[in-house]
């Protein structure tokens, strides 16, 4: 969601850019959230071990007894030993567990950061290799003053982000009739979002299958207890890309039903042009917010299906009844239990959030609701809201055209139509944005409130 033209930058500029979406991913954050585990880990070991060396010395095990074969070391530790390369036969079960969970979240962050640059050099290496067998494509980003190899990291670094920006004032837009580098795009949308920890469960895998690791088996049937909370168990994984894939097909039908006749949108586009075209717009809807087409010209009944698809949280999954539930009924997300206190029953739903944060932003934008309502309405408003909520970044962008009032100079503007906005207006958006970025801290509030 930017609010000035992307091609005001320069070169150096878009790479400070550049690394600035690739330390901010969720991937590369949430590395360090495994790291900070594995530290934690580490330290209740050194604690527990040390609490151990002050026990009674009648629950240690004699050195010549283990050489006289008097104690019998069981095999699942003998083998546990064995694969962290351990020759201290004196750790408890618990050091034991704690000492082998460390070395496989090494392994799981070893994976995730292989992953992470694997994703990123095969879609900036495929850009680049298209820009260089389609000239016409080439000449587009030398008109512009834009390298291609700058180009093309920004754009796999933005799309695997979710930032959703394009060195380009139009976006995608300006790329629109070239499906290929669309399709390339389209996968590099998907793996660093929705589809991330579905591809992740593959990649280990893969590694497990091609290494013969036994560290890959432990991580897999451990899960829970290596602290990621994007590795999915497989039943889990399959119903989110089952979902975000149902929901995919949804939009699509969508929109090709409704915009495929659309000279605005769709003008100068061949069949197969708007298939690919419309594919990589709905799989921008959550959550990369890349624009191959001007959402001012789609119909509402689409955009109001965006509006809910940028709602939507990435690992929204459809689940099968009981799926959540443990056996003996209890919700298996739900680890411990602990007293709700009063502030977390007068905390709002997320939908009231957001109701209230619309509604002070119509408040700050009063008078150009009045004064310019064809681009200032409330539709354009909750998209730039939610977009913002989501961080997808889409924006309806700025029309001069439909100015009721033609005063003074104006430009059109494709990029975020909060740029238009009064500070005020612009301070709320940014509170919106942090809002959505911590989403997880606020999730569930508006239990206490009843609709009789």
């Amino acid at each position: 969601m930017s609010t000035v033209e992307m091609e005001v930058f320069s070169d150096f500029q878009l790479v400070v850019l550049t690394v600035l979406m690739l330390i901010g991913g969720e991937v590369f954050i949430s590395i360090f959230k495994l790291q900070f585990s594995k530290s934690m880990i580490s330290k209740n070991h050194i604690v527990y071990g040390r609490s151990s060396l002050d026990s009674n010395s009648e629950d240690k095990i004699d050195v010549n007894q283990i050489e006289l074969g008097l104690v019998r070391i069981n095999d699942h530790t003998a083998f546990r030993n064995k694969l962290t390369n351990k020759t201290d036969v004196f750790d408890t079960p618990e050091e034991e567990e704690s000492k082998y969970i460390t070395k496989s979240i090494n392994y799981l962050s070893h994976t995730i950061v292989a992953y992470f640059f694997l994703a990123h050099a095969l879609c900036s290496i495929l850009i680049v290799f298209y820009m260089d067998s389609i000239p016409s494509a080439k000449q587009i980003l030398e008109n512009k003053g834009i390298k291609v190899t700058t180009f093309s990291v920004f754009t796999a670094v933005s799309s695997f982000t979710n930032c959703g920006f394009i060195p380009t004032n139009e976006n995608m837009m300006v790329f629109k009739k070239f499906s290929g580098l669309l399709l390339i795009i389209i996968p590099q949308c998907l793996v660093g979002n929705t589809l991330f920890p579905p591809c992740l469960l593959i990649f280990i895998y893969v590694l497990k299958s091609c290494t013969k690791r036994p560290e890959f088996g432990y991580i897999l049937s451990h899960r829970s207890q290596l602290g990621y909370s994007h590795l999915m168990c497989n039943k889990k994984a399959c119903y989110l890309a089952t979902t975000v894939l149902g929901f995919t097909l949804i939009q699509f039908v969508i929109f090709v039903s409704m915009e495929w006749n659309n000279s605005g949108a769709m003008e100068g586009l061949s069949s197969y042009e708007k298939l690919v075209a419309t594919l990589f717009q709905v799989t921008n809807t959550r959550h990369t917010g890349e624009l191959v087409f001007d959402l001012s010209t789609i119909s509402p009944a689409v955009l109001v299906v965006f509006i809910i698809m940028m709602y939507l949280s990435p690992y929204t999954s459809f689940l099968l009844d009981g799926e959540n539930k443990g056996p003996d009924g209890e919700d298996k997300i739900t680890c411990t239990t602990r007293k709700t206190t009063w502030v977390e029953y007068l905390r709002f739903s997320e939908p009231t959030y957001l109701t209230i944060f619309i509604v002070l932003i119509c408040i700050s934008e009063r008078h150009n609701l009045k004064d310019d309502p064809l681009n200032f309405n409330v539709l354009n408003i909750i998209i730039e809201v939610i977009s913002a909520y989501g961080n997808v970044g889409y924006s309806m962008g700025y029309s001069c055209g439909r100015r009721i009032k033609s005063e003074g100079e104006c430009k059109d503007a494709y990029y975020g139509f909060a740029g238009r906005w009064s500070n005020t207006g612009k301070w709320v958006l940014i509170i919106v944005m942090l809002f959505g970025k911590l989403k997880c801290f606020h999730k569930g509030g508006g239990k206490a409130w009843k609709l009789l």
